[in-house]
C-alpha cells in the first residue's frame, strides 16, 4: 500500500478510542480500540499517538489522520470546548498531537464525523445534501454538502438539538430544563432519555417502547406516535432551512425501524412545500460510522 492512499481514523470517546485504517476504497484494513486514558490530557494524546504508530506499522504505510470527538474546537481560540472527555476542555489538542505526530491532524466533532461517513459511503451515498442526525444520549447532528463538512462560522452547525421543539402543542409548554439552561430543547424530547422520562415510570428503555407497541400495547403505541410526531416536527424545521435530499439517523433511537416509515408520511404537514421528498434512512455503518467519518476528512 503505498504512502497517501491511507487513512487513519480515530474516534475519541469518554471510555474508549477506537482508530481504523481506510484504504483507497473505504475498506477497513486495521482496526484497534483502547480503553481512554483517565489521568491526564497528556496520556490521551500519547495513547492515540502510539494508536496511530501502530496503525502504520503494522500497515508498513504513512497515513492521513482524522479525529472525531464529542465537542468541537473554538474557531476564537483554537481550543477543544463540550467535550465529555473533560481532562481536554480547555485544551489545545490538535497541536498537541500534531507536535507528536509530525502532520497536519484534522480533528471535527463525531456528529459532523456520523454525517460525513454516511455520506461519503453510507446510506446518503450520492447525495448532494446530506444530514446526518444522532439520536442517543444527547441530539446532535451534521451537515455534508458536496462531500464537504460545514462547520459555521461558530463550528456549531448541524446542533438542532439545541433548539426548541417547533409547533409545540399546549401540554408540551414550557418543556424540560435542559443541560444548556434552555427549556424545552429538542434534546430533551429526542434523545434516548428525553423519549423514556415520558413514559410510564420514566425508566423504560427505548427498545423497550418500541417492543411492547409491537406487542400490542396501546399506551405504547400512542406515546409512540407522538414521538414520531416530534421527530417530524424537529426534522421539517432543519429541511425548511437546509432542504438535504437526505436525513440519516444514528445513535440508539435510530433503531426504532417504524421511524422509517411512520415519520416521512408527517413532514408534509410542517415542510413548507407543496411536496416532501427528503428521504429517511438507517445508518449503514453503525457504531462505525464515527470512526469511518474521522478517516474521511482528508
Amino acid at each position: 500500500m503505498k504512502a497517501g492512499n491511507l487513512r487513519i481514523g480515530v474516534d475519541l470517546g469518554g471510555t474508549k478510542i477506537e482508530a481504523v485504517a481506510l484504504d483507497a476504497d473505504g475498506s477497513v484494513v486495521w482496526r484497534e480500540r483502547i480503553t481512554t486514558p483517565k489521568q491526564t490530557a497528556d496520556s490521551i494524546y500519547d495513547a492515540i499517538a502510539d494508536l496511530v504508530r501502530r496503525g502504520e506499522a503494522t500497515l508498513g504505510a504513512a497515513a492521513t489522520v482524522g479525529v472525531g470527538t464529542p465537542g468541537s474546537l473554538s474557531p476564537k481560540t483554537g481550543l477543544l470546548r463540550g467535550s465529555n472527555t473533560v481532562v481536554l476542555n480547555g485544551q489545545p489538542v490538535r497541536q498537541a498531537l500534531e507536535s507528536r505526530l509530525r502532520r497536519e491532524i484534522r480533528i471535527a466533532n463525531d456528529a459532523n464525523c456520523f454525517a460525513l461517513s454516511e455520506a461519503v459511503d453510507g446510506a446518503g451515498k450520492g447525495a448532494a445534501s446530506v444530514f446526518g442526525v444522532i439520536l442517543g444520549t444527547g441530539v446532535g447532528g451534521g451537515i455534508v454538502i458536496n462531500g464537504q463538512v460545514v462547520n459555521g462560522l461558530h463550528a456549531i452547525a448541524g446542533e438542532w438539538g439545541h433548539n426548541p421543539l417547533p409547533w409545540p402543542q399546549d401540554d408540551e409548554l414550557p418543556g424540560m430544563r435542559c443541560y444548556c439552561g434552555k427549556h424545552g430543547c429538542v434534546e430533551t424530547w429526542l434523545s434516548g432519555p428525553g423519549i423514556a422520562t415520558r413514559f410510564a415510570d420514566g425508566r423504560t428503555p427505548t427498545a423497550e417502547i418500541d417492543a411492547r407497541a409491537t406487542g400490542g400495547d396501546a399506551d405504547a403505541e400512542r406515546y409512540l406516535r407522538r414521538v414520531e410526531d416530534r421527530l417530524a416536527r424537529a426534522l421539517a424545521s432543519i429541511i425548511n432551512v437546509i432542504d438535504p435530499e437526505v436525513i440519516v439517523l444514528g445513535g440508539g433511537v435510530s433503531n426504532i425501524g417504524r421511524l422509517y416509515a411512520n415519520v416521512p408520511p408527517l413532514l408534509s404537514k410542517y415542510v413548507f412545500s407543496e411536496f416532501v421528498e427528503t428521504r429517511l434512512a438507517r445508518n449503514l455503518h453503525g457504531d462505525s460510522s464515527g470512526v469511518r467519518g474521522a478517516a474521511w476528512l482528508w
